[in-house]
């Protein structure tokens, strides 16, 4: 887990939330939404720096190639 991989992480999830929260005081729901789905997507990557897997947190890894 790199230094600058978790703070990429933590810039991206401030974006977020800085969105989510111009979405809501705007009532512009779309910006609302798209700051919900940055939040996500960052604590999921910062979860799986983490663990140490470049997996989403879903991957249980299990299913197999076709």
């Amino acid at each position: 887990m790199s230094i600058f991989d978790k703070a990429k992480a933590k810039a991206e999830e401030l974006l977020g939330r800085a969105e989510e929260l111009y979405g809501r005081s705007h009532g512009d729901a779309a910006a609302t939404v798209a700051g919900e789905a940055h939040v996500m997507e960052a604590e999921a990557e910062e979860e799986a720096l983490e663990r140490g897997t470049d997996r989403p947190a879903d991957d249980d890894g299990l299913a197999g190639a076709r």
